[in-house]
């Protein structure tokens, strides 16, 4: 009896995958939503320096005649970018000669400003509190939340890699991953938990070492051969699955977190760009599943990146001044990555062994982790231009979009099993040319 026999017989899908399944997905709503939280909690709401002439009632008193906040507002506070009031200097004096209607910007100098030294005054009508006007990270504080954010994102690692072991106790063990291994005993007993839950009792006296045993012989054989991290980079086969899977991975994190932990660069209304990219992110996983089962792994794999990554640079010549489709380019990118997280989930399981698939996995999800981490920081290179980042993020998707290139096709294989499985695939490859066709006139013999 084949494995895959063994698994029907216990039930491919019953009451046992459903547990598993609301298991993971009620803990990964309360991830994502703790994610997306901080363009809230930390948003940078509209500011400028404390001015005495508009906010020190006895200044105000002492004014002869009736300004308007405008007339004050011009005469304390310099403009900035686009002609708006600047948000990180004031006037060391207000400037009356600003009130006279043939002023022009020949009027004042630098020299005439300094930074808010008495601190800021926040617009409060859509946020009435949050971590930047708690500490005051505006200005020349205002590195200081990316560095937050990444050092957040940090802990989120240190974390998985403290307590994941603990957390992934509510969870079954892969049956084959343990007969690979050689742990028969503890396969079959995860083998009959799963036959108990999905009430297929009448198999249990089927369940036997001797079955198990003689069902993967050539598993066991190979879960007797070290296989280890370094494994997938000794492999001819395995490493340039491994260096692409694991780019891909990266350029994941590094893009939309960089990206969707600063939604506020993208449009003015954050919580309409909230609504919107959660409203595309679910026909976007929809879709792509569709289009992995019809279209291939590889070029929806390789799609999705490069939409995303086409789009974050077309926001780069789009001006300021057209938000709406700023917004738009933006919550398209996004979509694009969430396709490709669907994807590489599923596509990076199938180019691995099952004696490798979780470890291979595992570096993928860390390196995504990592791009996760120095996401938030590229927003440092603002200073020198508020294109640069949306380049780099740009860029790093587009270049991983072509590598997924090099990849071969998965759809309609079957799973690798051994390290060998995985070679003969490339001896295929390159004797034949075109993988699918060899494996199924394998398949029909």
């Amino acid at each position: 009896m084949a494995f895959s026999e063994l698994l029907d017989l216990v039930g491919g899908l019953g009451r046992f995958q459903v547990l598993q399944t609301v298991t993971l997905m009620v803990s990964l709503m309360w991830v994502v939503t703790q994610n997306m939280l901080e363009n809230f909690s930390a948003a940078v709401p509209s500011h400028r320096c404390w001015a005495p002439l508009l906010d020190d009632s006895t200044a105000q008193a002492g004014i002869s005649g009736e300004l308007s906040p405008e007339a004050l507002l011009a005469v304390s506070i310099p403009p900035g970018p686009n002609q708006r009031p600047h948000q990180c200097r004031r006037f060391h004096q207000p400037q009356w000669q600003l009130l006279d209607p043939n002023a022009t910007a020949s009027s004042w100098s630098e020299a005439d400003t300094e930074p808010c030294v008495d601190g800021w005054v926040y617009d409060r009508s859509t946020f009435t509190s949050t971590i930047v006007t708690k500490w005051d990270l505006v200005c020349d504080s205002h590195a200081l939340k990316p560095m937050a954010q990444s050092i957040y994102l940090a802990g989120i690692l240190v974390g998985a890699a403290a307590c994941g072991p603990a957390s992934d106790r509510w969870l079954a063990e892969s049956a084959r991953w343990l007969l690979t291994t050689g742990r028969l005993d503890q396969a079959l007993q995860e083998l009959r938990r799963v036959a108990a839950i999905n009430r297929k009792g009448a198999v249990w006296d089927s369940l036997t070492p001797e079955v198990l045993f003689s069902a993967m012989q050539e598993e066991l054989r190979v879960g007797q051969v070290p296989a280890s991290l370094g494994t997938l980079l000794r492999i001819p086969g395995l490493r340039l699955r491994t260096c692409i899977s694991t780019l891909c991975w990266f350029a994941f994190g590094f893009t939309f977190f960089g990206l969707a932990l600063d939604l506020q660069a993208l449009g003015s209304n954050i919580f309409l760009l909230q609504t919107l990219i959660g409203i595309v992110d679910i026909p976007a996983k929809t879709g792509t599943l569709l289009l992995l089962t019809h279209l291939g792994r590889r070029p929806t794999q390789a799609a999705s990146l490069l939409l995303a990554g086409l789009c974050i640079l077309a926001n780069t010549l789009v001006p300021q001044e057209m938000g709406a489709l700023c917004s738009a380019l933006a919550v398209l990118g996004l979509g694009g990555l969430g396709a490709t997280y669907t994807c590489i989930i599923i596509y990076s399981g199938e180019l691995f062994p099952t004696v490798l698939r979780m470890t291979a996995v595992g570096l993928g999800q860390m390196a995504a982790r990592g791009g996760a981490i120095l996401g938030p920081l590229v927003r440092l290179l603002n200073v020198h231009g508020p294109w640069l980042p949306l380049l780099v993020y740009g860029m790093v998707s587009v270049l991983s979009g072509l590598a997924t290139l090099l990849l071969p096709e998965t759809q309609n294989l079957p799973l690798p099993d051994t390290i060998q499985d995985v070679q003969n695939q490339a001896v295929k490859v390159a004797t034949h040319g075109t993988l699918g066709n060899s494996i199924l006139k394998s398949t029909r013999f």
